[in-house]
């Protein structure tokens, strides 16, 4: 008796899945630490755009408050926390939908409005995850040049088509630290056509002394979606919660798309109280301001080319991308290569405090003499 072979349930996987790569996030402090015998205390992690001060203190309290209750489960409908955005902005809490970091929002839009065959506009060397999620759903992504590193608005309008579904907007972007200014963005939305939505991805957009007013449009009932997060200034990346700022017709349709309780109750505490924290907030723009211009200067010492940034790292020329991490991580500084994004001779550096700072430059200096 012959025994037919057996398939595998992965030959049922969607087709357009073969040759998705995962996000790779930046590596862990304990896990370097376990990896190379080195003790956690005397790495340093500046690869991941992450807030050096920490939480916001207000935060921590709130969550410890909110701990005690965690045996009842969460606001499904972030009643408190989506009053408290509206409120901040001029909206209403029917304009905001909260997502388990603002990288679901990004997977919620997918699941409202993309379908195999449909095609996304986003920048060169913008964020991954636009092209990852694209694919996810079985839509193609146009990656439209950035000469400068700077998004080219102008281009990527002459690019959508009938099938364009939605345009991706980082502003700053990650990992180059450029922006497109207002008057850019308002030629850009006036060739915009019905059948395509606009996604303003503004998770630095608390960096900037002037940020360009892109709220606006939310007010005008314009096809677009904002996204923030709480990860950044707000430092409270370990929560994993963001949000949206939309129409109240878009933020319905992605309500209907999230999963119950999609963001957790000491996460929604937290966030509640990070938002009301300027203080926080402001202590993190000066050092981050000083550390910016500390890493200029420095790059510019050594004769580095590097973006000019206006958010909380910048992008540095070193050559061989990957060989420069692998040699600061084995002296206890992680930063980031830059190989998914096509920049292989390139890593980005996050501003820590002014000690991380000094260190990571002696380090690289260090590395590239060798």
């Amino acid at each position: 008796m012959s025994i037919l072979p057996m398939s595998t349930i992965t030959e049922h996987a969607h087709p357009w899945l073969e040759n998705l790569v995962a996000y790779d996030p930046g590596k862990p402090i304990d896990e370097t630490a376990r990896e190379l015998g080195l003790d956690p205390g005397d790495i340093i992690k500046i690869a991941s755009n992450e807030n050096p001060l920490g939480p916001s203190p207000k935060a921590v309290e709130a969550m410890q408050e909110a701990a005690s209750g965690v045996h009842i489960y969460p606001d499904g409908g972030g009643y408190k926390l989506r009053t408290a955005i509206a409120e901040k902005f001029g909206l209403e809490r029917e304009n905001v939908i909260l997502g388990n970091g603002s990288n679901e929002i990004i997977e919620l839009i997918g699941h409202g409005f993309l379908n195999p065959g449909d095609n996304v506009i986003a920048a060169e060397h913008a964020f991954v995850v636009y092209k990852l999620m694209a694919t996810l759903f079985g839509a193609e992504t146009i990656e439209v040049p950035d000469p400068g590193f700077v998004h080219d608005l102008e281009a990527m309008a002459a690019a959508i088509t009938p099938n364009t579904k939605k345009v991706f907007i980082a502003n700053p972007n990650n990992p180059t630290g450029t922006m497109v200014g207002e008057e850019e963005i308002e030629r850009f939305m006036d060739k915009i056509p019905d059948h395509v939505m606009v996604i303003f991805d503004e998770a630095y957009y608390e960096f900037l002394q002037d940020p360009p007013d892109t709220m606006k449009y939310v007010r005008e009932g314009r096809n677009v979606v904002i996204m923030r997060t709480f990860s950044k200034i707000q430092g409270l990346a370990g929560l994993r919660i963001g949000y949206g700022l939309t129409t109240p017709e878009i933020a319905e349709v992605l309500q209907k798309c999230r999963q119950p309780f999609n963001t957790n109750a000491i996460a929604q505490a937290g966030a509640i109280a990070g938002l009301a924290d300027d203080e926080h907030q402001q202590k993190t723009r000066e050092l981050n301001d000083e550390g910016l211009a500390f890493y200029h200067a420095a790059f510019e010492e050594m004769g580095l080319e590097f973006v000019p940034s206006v958010a909380n790292f910048v992008l540095v020329k070193v050559g061989d991308g990957d060989a420069v991490f692998d040699a600061m991580l084995k002296r206890g500084v992680i930063i980031r290569a830059m190989r998914g994004y096509k920049l292989p001779e390139w890593v980005r550096i996050s501003i820590g405090t002014m000690e991380q700072n000094r260190r990571c430059i002696a380090t690289l200096k260090e590395v590239l003499a060798s």
